[in-house]
């Protein structure tokens, strides 16, 4: 009975993120129309920053609660979820794939690299301490000082037609649902927290593979939404940058503030090998198809998919 109790509260906290990421992305966007903000500042407050809170909530929980490899394992399992099934669903939704030829995608898929192999890098020692915390946070905000480096990147203005009219009512009440949904995310993260931790010690399950199994995948709602609701909202070309600035924050920004929190250990990291294995092969077609053809296609979403259906097979082959 107590084990169905932590399922729905795991649950329910899953649930509670993709909702709650929802509202802030439309609320977002019905702000941004009022102050006319330009769409590629709205896309990018949007995914990388609104979409990588789940990661941040669960990380300051985690570190508060002593197990930072938690917070570890949600965004490498997060990565690899991102680079297949999510950019794997929305090119499928796409009408033509995902486009990849604007030169900010191609410089910031180098950022976005970078920043997911930088923890594997760092944490090479068993220790992911502060001085690396401070490494991956200044990473981060060197992506973001050349994001908004050029004017170039700010020259369309907000133009989503699903959303009202500019009204000051619309964008004041975004407002509070922006602050409703962010304590919703920081009840939710301590759900997740404390049913991982539940998990781990009834079913003798390590930490960091229910991070990077379970926790990683069920982060990852608000930014799959996004994807598969940008695809078929014809704004495919907003997909490719969002999704990567996912990556980059949660790798870098996340990880940084966690380890700044409570340093990580990992000294096991057998149940992690599989994972690095997948994040590298994601990492490698993910980077090769943008830059073969600057694009997503279709043919190459279903391989991407394969890629993650692979990567569930092979944790669950691996514990049996």
């Amino acid at each position: 009975m107590t084990t169905l109790i932590y399922f729905l509260i795991f649950f329910a906290s899953c649930l509670s993120f993709y909702l709650s990421g929802e509202m802030i992305v439309k609320s977002l966007i019905k702000i941004a129309k009022f102050l006319g903000w330009k769409e590629f500042v709205v896309s990018f407050l949007v995914m990388a920053l609104i979409g990588s809170l789940p990661n941040l909530f669960v990380g300051i929980s985690s570190a508060l609660h002593n197990i930072p490899e938690l917070s570890f394992g949600d965004v490498i399992g997060g990565n690899v979820v991102d680079m297949t099934l999510a950019i794997a669903l929305a090119a499928i939704f796409a009408k033509k794939g995902i486009p990849a030829k604007s030169k900010t995608i191609h410089t910031t898929l180098l950022f976005t690299v970078i920043a997911a192999i930088l923890p594997m890098i760092l944490i090479w020692d068993n220790n992911l301490s502060r001085v690396d915390g401070v490494i991956m946070i200044s990473f981060f905000f060197l992506y973001i000082i050349w994001l908004f480096s050029k004017k170039e990147r700010f020259t369309k203005i907000c133009e989503d037609t699903a959303t009202p009219t500019k009204s000051f009512k619309a964008s004041f009440s975004g407002i509070f649902k922006i602050l409703f949904s962010l304590i919703v995310f920081a009840a939710a993260s301590e759900g997740i927290v404390r049913s991982a931790q539940y998990f781990a010690t009834t079913f003798n399950w390590p930490i960091i593979l229910i991070g990077l199994f379970i926790v990683g995948l069920g982060n990852c709602a608000p930014e799959i939404f996004f994807a598969i609701s940008s695809a078929r909202k014809n704004m495919e070309w907003m997909i490719l940058g969002d999704l990567m600035g996912t990556i980059v924050a949660p790798a870098t920004l996340v990880l940084g503030i966690v380890a700044l929190i409570n340093p990580i250990y990992i000294t096991d990291f057998s149940p992690f090998a599989v994972a690095r294995i997948f994040l590298l092969i994601a990492i490698i077609f993910f980077f090769f198809f943008i830059k073969n053809d600057s694009q997503i296609s279709k043919k190459e979403a279903v391989f991407l998919l394969f890629v993650y259906i692979a990567f569930i097979l092979a944790e669950v082959f691996i514990r049996i």
